[in-house]
């Protein structure tokens, strides 16, 4: 939907809390290098000896979250884009657009760095992948504000599960330190963003909660765009990476208690329609999950 009136007018309102957890922010987060991460030690010449898949010392549903991941990331010019473009030149959140690009912008450099250097991925395919899916662009399918910092405050939590988690199922302390690094960078970014829906749903309640029941019942990660997408979601999904529960307890569910859902008062008949909603989102995913699970249990026994 449209910026409204009403949500520009927000905006401006928390525009002290922004600069603040911008500041906070800076303070926190702990600079680090991707190169003295990767094991350069270990890259060879792909031109002497062409990648092969016995190469690999990851397991393929691993290497296909890791690339994923790292596909995702490599569509930053797009988030930049949608975040940037919505705030005036002089504003904090436009300030804030430019240190979070710079600062996700290590992400993608780290992770493909590591898979080329570990040979963990056919790196012609990655690179027609990279290609696919910067060419094909990404919509978020919001433009009011509100409605961008409620999607990226769940965004941002879940890619740093997701990119945890890969480090985790990898088996490789490599490749554990290298999305470990990762993961706390989106979680320091999760923070803001959480940090400025908490001030918006100080000023205006009604107003955010409807927001939220827009962007959390219709949330998608920004990488339905790169080639074989759902396959790649579903492989990821059955090594228990990230998927249907991993969403709703680790994120929807995190989300709605910090916040304190449930416990808000005042609201108008429509807000008080979309906090029930709200409320029964982690109820619904599960349900979902444990249908998926279902399926899954199903074909391992046949």
């Amino acid at each position: 939907m449209p910026a409204t009136t009403e949500s520009l007018e927000l905006i401006q309102t928390v525009e002290p809390d922004i600069r603040a957890l911008m500041e906070t922010h800076k303070e926190r987060r702990e600079h680090w290098y991707a190169h003295e991460v990767v094991p350069w030690e270990q890259g060879r010449s792909f031109r002497d000896e062409p990648w092969d898949e016995s190469q690999a010392t990851i397991s393929r549903p691993v290497r296909t979250a890791l690339i994923l991941n790292l596909l995702t990331e490599d569509n930053l010019p797009y988030y930049h884009a949608r975040i940037a473009g919505i705030f005036p030149d002089d504003s904090a959140m436009a300030e804030w657009s430019k240190l979070w690009t710079a600062e996700e912008g290590q992400h993608a450099i780290a992770i493909r760095d590591f898979l080329l250097t570990s040979r963990n991925c056919d790196p012609r395919s990655l690179e027609d992948d990279r290609l696919a899916t910067v060419t094909r662009g990404w919509r978020i399918g919001f433009t009011d504000p509100v409605d961008i910092f409620n999607y990226t405050s769940a965004q941002e939590l879940a890619t740093r599960v997701s990119h945890r988690n890969a480090g985790v199922h990898a088996d490789d302390p490599i490749a554990y330190e290298v999305m470990n690094r990762v993961a706390v960078d989106e979680n320091h970014h999760f923070m803001f963003y959480r940090g400025v829906t908490t001030a918006m749903l100080r000023e205006a309640p009604s107003l955010v909660l409807k927001s939220l029941r827009q962007v959390l019942t219709n949330f998608s990660m920004p990488g339905t765009e790169i080639p074989n997408f759902q396959r790649r979601a579903v492989e990821i999904a059955r090594t228990g990476i990230y998927n249907l529960r991993v969403h709703a307890e680790q994120v929807v569910q995190p989300l709605l208690r910090y916040w304190k859902i449930g416990e808000i008062t005042g609201l108008d008949a429509e807000a008080s329609e979309a906090q029930e909603e709200l409320m029964g989102i982690t109820g619904t995913l599960i349900e979902q999950a444990e249908r998926f699970e279902a399926r899954l249990a199903r074909r391992k026994r046949t």
